[in-house]
């Protein structure tokens, strides 16, 4: 039998949505301004497609941490390693490692973002593989599973002699509000190896090729804008390269809305991106992968929610990127929370790729699709 260590950070990536842009430092703003948690629903997505395999034996943290959706899940097949009060901390995750550690787990499985991730790597390095189930607001980290989904198909298929190096980064989450990216190496962990199913590491491409090209995707749109439609801009160098062809400032790492080539709002939240366009107002999206993953939704811009882009239409939907961002970027993943919805994005999406240039990219579906 496999002992799995299992645990949710319940607030993690409660800032995404509300366009806090992380959790870390502000969760009283992010309630103040509606945030609901999101973990638990995910990590319940994962136990649930495990709930068959009689192989597996849960080690968790008491209460919202992990035994509530143990509970309801895989309720013979747990174990509770550790006691957690009502408002849990990193210091809780880090007592429910060592807890795991001396119960000599084969695997650490946890739901939350960056920093969670790194909450464990400091206490378990290289001696335990562990795996995300996605939920925080980045995730740039190589730990983490492409989906809930897909993180059950790992966990069944996981053998100690079958592991990866992937990268642990550290998000300097003050500037990343500001609109600054500013990433670190933390740590190499050990992670279950299974091609296609974990994400890598973010990357960035600059350079004066790069630039160009950026431009030129910028005039094509500003050429083809309509009057009177709304238009959602993602976050990234190149979707701020369109607001700039127009004489237009957009946040970097934000959500921004134009119309008739006037900026409605910037730093756009999801309910606030909800008002513009519930009355049946016309929209377009415009997204850019994140370089290497290739997320074009469910990682850095939450505030693009499931039900804004069903009111906007998969149709309606432009995504944007450099031809040397899809050269390094294997496969686009969509990740909205609502894996119906994912899979109307079908085989591939249109990737507008320079001026009036444009190429078709493969979009990931997992098996159980």
């Amino acid at each position: 039998m496999k002992k799995i260590g299992f645990l949710i950070n319940p607030v993690a990536g409660m800032g995404g949505a509300v366009g806090l842009k992380g959790t870390d430092g502000k969760l009283e703003e992010a309630v103040s301004r509606g945030a609901v948690p999101q973990a638990k629903k995910r990590a319940e997505i994962t136990l649930k497609a495990l709930e068959n395999d009689q192989d597996l034996l849960f080690l968790t943290p008491s209460g919202e941490m992990g035994e509530h959706s143990l509970k309801v899940t895989v309720p013979k097949r747990y174990q509770v390693v550790s006691y957690v009060g009502d408002d849990s901390t990193a210091q809780d995750t880090k007592i429910a490692v060592q807890r795991f550690l001396n119960e000599g787990v084969d695997l650490i499985l946890f739901c939350g973002g960056d920093g969670t991730a790194r909450d464990i790597f400091d206490s378990v390095g290289r001696d335990v593989p562990i795996l995300g189930i996605p939920a925080g607001v980045k995730m740039y980290s190589g730990v983490f599973a492409i989906n809930p989904t897909v993180a059950a198909e790992i966990v069944t298929k996981f053998e100690r002699h079958s592991l990866r190096d992937s990268e642990v980064m550290d998000v300097d989450e003050d500037a990343y509000r500001a609109g600054e990216l500013k990433t670190r190496l933390y740590g190499i962990a050990r992670v279950p190896s299974l091609t296609g199913k974990t994400q890598v590491s973010k990357q960035v491409y600059e350079d004066s090729d790069e630039g160009r090209v950026k431009k030129e995707i910028a005039r094509f749109f500003n050429e083809i804008m309509i009057p009177d439609v709304l238009y959602i801009l993602g976050a990234g160098t190149t979707t701020e390269s369109i607001a700039r062809e127009m004489g237009l400032n957009k946040t970097l790492l934000g959500v921004d809305a134009i119309k008739n080539r006037q900026m409605v709002a910037m730093d756009l939240d999801e309910k606030s991106l909800w008002a513009l366009i519930r009355d049946g107002q016309e929209a377009k999206i415009f997204l850019s992968p994140i370089g290497a993953q290739g997320f074009i939704l469910g990682r850095g811009n939450q505030q693009i929610s499931a039900r804004i882009v069903k009111q906007v239409g998969i149709r309606n939907i432009n995504v944007v990127a450099t031809p040397h961002k899809l050269r390094e970027t294997p496969v686009l993943y969509v990740d909205t929370g609502d894996s119906d919805l994912d899979d109307e994005f079908g085989d591939t999406v249109l990737v507008v790729s320079g001026y009036r240039m444009a190429q078709r990219k493969r979009v990931y579906h997992s098996e159980q699709r």
